[in-house]
C-alpha cells in the first residue's frame, strides 16, 4: 500500500513552513527550485516513501503556503539553510539526507557544506556546485562583459513580478516548456534579457503541453502563484552577491559527505550557462564525496518531472547504498 501524503505546517527558523510528508523511516528532505512548489517532488515522494523512507517536501521560504517575509534580506542562503536545519529539528529528527533541484540544489549543497553534522548525504539535480569565486557573481558577470543575463533583470523589485504576473498560466507554460527537453532543438533557451525585452521573450508558449506536464498539475501550480505572486522566489536572486559576502568563512571548504548529481543532457544549466558545464566537470574536485554524476539522455532542466522513472531508480539506488 502506498503511504498517503500528509500536509501540515511547522514553525522553523522564525517562519511557518508548509510541509508535505509521506512514509516512515530515515528522513529524506526535498528542496524545490524556482518557480515551483513542494509538488515538484510528487513522483519522488511516493517512490522514496514506498522504499522505506520518511520523505518530506516543504514549500520553501517565500513559496506557496509557507511564509514569505517582506524584507529582501530575509532570503539569504543562511536563511534558507537555516530553514532546513530548523525543519529537521521540528520533525524530531537529528539528521537527514537532503535532495534539491535548481535553487533547491543550491540550498542542498550549502546545507551539506555548512552543517555536515545534520545532512549526512546530498542529492543535487540540475545545478552543480559552483564554489565561491574571487568576486561577487554579478560583478564577475559584468567584468566578463555579460550585462544582459537574466539575473540582472531579476534584481529590481517589481519588474520581473509585473511580467510574470501579467498572465500566470502563459508564464508557467513558457518557462516549463522552454527549459525542458521537449523544446525544439533549434531553439536555445538563452537566459538573456536585452534592453527593452522581458524574460519570457526568448521562451516558447507551446501549442500542446508535453506528456510529463499534466493539465491538473499545471493548474494547481498556477493557482498558487495567482494567490502569492512571484516576489518570494525572486528575492532569492536578489541576495546573490550578498550570499557571496556571507559565505566568506567557508572559502575553499569542500563537501565530503556521499553525494549524487543528476542532470539532463538538454539542460541549459549544465550545458554552459554561467559556467554550468565547468562546474559539472569539477565536481570530483569540489565535492570529494561525489559517488555518481548522471545525465539523463533527452532530459531538460525539469529532470525529475520529465523522466521520473529514471530519476527515481538512480535516487533509490543511492539511498539504499547509504543504509547499513
Amino acid at each position: 500500500m502506498t503511504p498517503e501524503v500528509r500536509h501540515f505546517s511547522v514553525s522553523a527558523n522564525g517562519i511557518r513552513l508548509h510541509v508535505a510528508e509521506q512514509g516512515q523511516g530515515p528522513l529524506v528532505l526535498f528542496c524545490h527550485g524556482w518557480p515551483e512548489l513542494w509538488s515538484s517532488w510528487e513522483h519522488q515522494l511516493t517512490a522514496v516513501a514506498s522504499a522505506g523512507f520518511r520523505a518530506v517536501a516543504p514549500d520553501m521560504r517565500g513559496y506557496g503556503r509557507s511564509d514569505a517575509p517582506e524584507a529582501i534580506g530575509a532570503y539569504t542562503i543562511l536563511h534558507l539553510v537555516g530553514d532546513m536545519v530548523s525543519l529537521v529539528a521540528a520533525l524530531d529528527e537529528r539528521e537527514a539526507i537532503i535532495v534539491g533541484h535548481d535553487w533547491g540544489a543550491i540550498v542542498a549543497w550549502h546545507a551539506a557544506l555548512l552543517r555536515p553534522d545534520i545532512f549526512r548525504a546530498i542529492v543535487a539535480m540540475s545545478a552543480p556546485l559552483k564554489p565561491r569565486g574571487p568576486m561577487p557573481p554579478l560583478q564577475a558577470l559584468r567584468q566578463a562583459g555579460i550585462d544582459d543575463h537574466y539575473r540582472f533583470y531579476f534584481q529590481t523589485p517589481g519588474v520581473a513580478e509585473a511580467e510574470f504576473e501579467r498572465d500566470i498560466p502563459a508564464t508557467m507554460r513558457r518557462i516549463f516548456y522552454s527549459g525542458s527537453g521537449d523544446a525544439p532543438r533549434g531553439r536555445i533557451w538563452t537566459l538573456t534579457v536585452s534592453p527593452g525585452e522581458g524574460y519570457l521573450d526568448h521562451t516558447i508558449d507551446p501549442d500542446h503541453l508535453p506528456p510529463w506536464l499534466k493539465d491538473a498539475d499545471l493548474a494547481n501550480t498556477v493557482a498558487e502563484y495567482q494567490r502569492t505572486g512571484f516576489r518570494g522566489g525572486l528575492n532569492w536572486y536578489r541576495n546573490i552577491d550578498y550570499n557571496w559576502e556571507l559565505l566568506a568563512p567557508w572559502q575553499n571548504a569542500m563537501i565530503h559527505q556521499p553525494a549524487l548529481f543528476i542532470g539532463g543532457t538538454r539542460d541549459p544549466a549544465v550545458r554552459g550557462v554561467m559556467g554550468g558545464a565547468q562546474a559539472l566537470n569539477n565536481l570530483s574536485r569540489t565535492v570529494p564525496g561525489i559517488k555518481r554524476t548522471v545525465l539523463v539522455k533527452g532530459a531538460g532542466h525539469w529532470v525529475q518531472h520529465e523522466y521520473p522513472i529514471e530519476v527515481n531508480s538512480i535516487l533509490l539506488q543511492f539511498l539504499h547504498e547509504l543504509q547499513p
